[in-house]
């Protein structure tokens, strides 16, 4: 797989209905053996980034405090340096000259607004009470989950299974701005209105807007403008030539670096709380991976139902099936501290989600030419492999 994607061209069946405005094709990406070792072993290196962070986080100690300490409000300087460094080379790539083409698909956009504002949330509302429904802090904390929709690492799953990417950027915008102004309200109809209407326990929380702006500027902010600005000023000194197929390919590498970075990080100031209360991490995973995964399919079919090409559909489909964890685990532990069941749940959310979405990325590639017959935006599935 690739985080330089290929276009393909396809026959056989109708082209999808946006096809005339598909994204240009890209680069056809090298054979397997011409893969790079880290790409080749991607959910490898993603797993054992995993563990290391979690071997780290229990038999460190005083590592997760160390690294607690490390914020400037309530970001984790750590943490945020390593989805500067994941994103920046993704959001580079983005051909911002093209997202008018994305920003004028209305069906695109309401069926994103569409699984993100309202089936998700209600999806992980329904999905909590179901298999948590004697736990109300961990109950809690997964629908604060629900309400946090990605804008970091979908960027990178996106890329990896043949994206639009000019579509992710758009719509990860859009999500930001709708987390801004959302979220809020969305917590309180999810954890008291809709509850209390159902005869249910409530719970009462007040979430800081503060708090969620800033998520937004520092993790989508700062490197959608470095981004922005890398390809306008490299362009304008050098072509688009030059800035795709030699400025692009030297810094392609720091996304996954980035990735893998943050996730020992993550999982290093969190270790100690995963693995000393398995059962309950255990009853959290269900309802977390049946989440991810059915909310990847369903936006998936629902956009191909729709018209929407391969490239265009997975793009909804992993922005639909992400979760902002950065913001979910900030809010959980403003509201309810540090120690508490909600901000555990938080953090048990990436545990679930990385290796499960980077799964459904191989799924997407795999899936892709039997869905989407004919797409002139699928990936060359004789030459997807990785390339740094």
């Amino acid at each position: 797989m690739s985080t330089t994607t290929s276009g393909g061209t396809g026959s056989g069946s109708t082209p999808p209905r946006d096809a005339t405005s598909a994204q240009p094709p890209r680069q056809a990406t090298p054979v397997a053996k011409e893969m790079s070792f880290l790409d080749r072993y991607l959910a490898i290196w993603i797993l054992a980034a995993m563990a290391l962070g979690l071997l780290l986080g229990r038999f460190v100690p005083g590592l997760n405090t160390f690294l607690d300490s490390m914020q400037v409000g309530g970001i984790s300087l750590p943490i945020a340096i390593g989805l500067l460094v994941m994103m920046y080379p993704v959001l580079a790539k983005v051909r911002y000259d093209e997202t008018h083409r994305v920003t004028g698909d209305r069906t695109l956009l309401t069926l994103s607004l569409v699984l993100n504002w309202l089936v998700g949330p209600a999806f992980m509302f329904t999905l909590a009470w179901i298999f948590l429904p004697d736990l109300p802090e961990y109950r809690t904390g997964l629908i604060i989950v629900g309400l946090a929709r990605c804008i970091a690492m979908v960027f990178i799953w996106n890329d990896l299974a043949c994206g639009d990417r000019e579509a992710a950027a758009v719509l990860v915008a859009i999500n930001s701005v709708f987390q801004v102004i959302a979220f809020g309200a969305l917590g309180w109809f999810y954890l008291q209105i809709l509850p209390g209407w159902l005869g249910l326990e409530t719970v009462s929380a007040e979430f800081s807007v503060w708090a969620i702006v800033l998520s937004v500027l520092v993790f989508l902010g700062i490197p959608l403008l470095a981004g922005f600005l890398t390809r306008v000023l490299g362009e304008r000194a050098k072509g688009r030539e030059w800035y795709e197929e030699t400025f692009l390919p030297k810094i392609g590498p720091w996304a996954l670096y980035g990735l893998l970075f943050t996730i020992v990080l993550l999982f290093s100031m969190q270790g100690e709380a995963i693995t000393s209360q398995p059962l309950d991490v255990a009853r959290m995973a269900i309802p977390l991976l049946l989440y991810f995964v059915l909310m990847f399919f369903v936006s998936l079919l629902v956009s191909r139902a729709v018209g929407l090409s391969y490239a265009k559909s997975t793009s909804v489909a992993f922005t639909a099936a992400g979760n902002n964890f950065e913001l979910a685990i900030a809010v959980s532990i403003g509201t309810f501290g540090i120690a508490s069941g909600q901000a555990l749940a938080g953090v048990v959310g990436p545990l679930i989600e990385v290796p499960v979405l980077v799964g459904l990325v191989y799924v997407a590639l795999r899936l892709g030419p039997r869905l989407f017959p004919g797409d002139p935006t699928l990936p060359n599935r004789s030459t997807t492999g990785a390339q740094s």
